[in-house]
């Protein structure tokens, strides 16, 4: 298995040499890891990853080699849901006319109920209307349908519904160094420039250096601060869910961004800004970086962009709570005011097609939050959301 991991390592353009796989295993033989997963990432990361750049390609390989093994999420498991009931057996299907039929309690009601089922339940139930469990048309558990449901216990999405998650989900951060598809992302971008002479002087300044030598009869060598773009950028990346659909498009404006702008921070969130943000997708329960911290670090003249697919539960941006992973004591439009009332430069964009954003109930709640500023993350979307940041 572990040359396996270092072959498929190698495959993938990570530089790994034969003394970093060595020293890997004989860090094993000394229990290192301490047969934890987690270490045993962290320690073969160390051992064969000599730059930041190869750390997502280090990911992916690590996932695809110890797929089964790396797993480290029991969420479920802890919440005492036993998982017996939520063992997929058989999946039902729905034709439009039934969905349609199928009625959404409500937030409040919805969280009530649920109290109520897991304190009366004692058994696993498949393909009912009421119980937590599989293939049914109830608002709790997995592989079934309902307009608005908490799911438990499934792998992924399958119909968008759910208004909160009762898992722990692991998210890759997006790669920096994706060659560009298209090379004008990053012409566009440039409208976002205002160039100054700051630093020490470096530069060779020629005009300057012909007139003083014309005028004192000597070579007079003049030097400059290099011109640079003064423009300060945040760019705060939605990640995983739906947002899955456009990792290719994120990923080449994140390269293009880091190449474009010297001040520039990047932060994590999930479908809408709460309380906490984070650099690192891998630990983001971890090592949270809470908002209003970076609200307080970053001052106003910095430029803001959102970047994502605002396709969530309404719930999420109007409603306590409304979190699909979290108890977020404070609705996201609270968070997104605070936010845009620091940094009054600020636009949102959008991977979903334009003409869509209609048929979204969060798109729209979002588009209004910013003052109709979201734009389609498109070379046009981005020539006109710059042009916005500049005014």
């Amino acid at each position: 298995m572990f040359l396996t991991f270092f072959t498929e390592l190698r495959a993938a353009k990570v530089p790994v040499s034969f003394r970093e796989y060595l020293s890997l295993l004989e860090a094993l033989d000394r229990d290192l890891a301490d047969k934890s997963v987690e270490e045993f990432y962290y320690l073969s990361r160390t051992c064969l990853v000599k730059d930041e750049r190869h750390f997502d390609r280090f990911d992916q390989v690590f996932a695809h080699v110890f797929r089964g093994i790396a797993s480290m999420g029991h969420a479920v498991d802890a919440t005492g849901i036993p998982e017996e009931w939520l063992r997929r057996l058989a999946e039902r299907y729905l034709t439009d006319e039934e969905k349609k039929q199928i009625e959404a309690m409500g937030w409040e009601k919805l969280w009530e109920n649920l109290k109520e089922r897991l304190k009366a339940q004692k058994g696993r139930h498949q393909g009912g209307n009421k119980w937590i469990g599989t293939a049914g048309t109830s608002p709790y558990g997995a592989y079934g349908y309902n307009p608005e449901g908490i799911r438990i216990g499934q792998d992924r999405n399958r119909n968008f519904r759910a208004v909160k998650v009762w898992d722990k989900r692991e998210f890759k951060d997006f790669d920096d160094s994706v060659e560009l598809g298209v090379r004008n992302m990053r012409i566009a971008l440039r409208r976002l420039r205002r160039f100054a002479r700051t630093g020490s002087a470096e530069e060779l300044d020629l005009d300057e250096t012909i007139h003083e030598t014309a005028h004192k009869g000597y070579l007079d060598v003049r030097l400059r601060p290099e011109r640079r773009n003064a423009v300060k950028v945040l760019l705060f990346l939605d990640v995983g869910g739906s947002m899955d659909w456009h990792i290719a498009i994120a990923e080449e404006l994140f390269s293009a961004a880091r190449l474009e702008f010297k001040h520039f921070e990047h932060f994590y969130f999930h479908n809408c800004v709460y309380e906490n943000l984070w650099k690192e997708n891998r630990r983001r329960f971890d090592e949270v970086i809470p908002t209003l911290d970076v609200i307080r670090t970053y001052p106003s003249d910095y430029r803001i962009v959102f970047v994502g697919d605002a396709s969530m539960s309404p719930y999420e941006v109007t409603h306590p709570g409304g979190s699909v992973e979290h108890w977020n004591e404070e609705p996201g439009q609270a968070w997104l005011g605070r936010i845009l009332d620091h940094f009054p430069k600020a636009v949102w964009l959008n991977p979903v097609p334009q003409p869509h954003w209609g048929y979204t109930q969060s798109i729209g709640l979002i588009r209004q939050v910013f003052g109709e500023r979201m734009f389609p993350l498109n070379l046009e979307g981005i020539d006109h959301a710059m042009r916005e940041l500049v005014r």
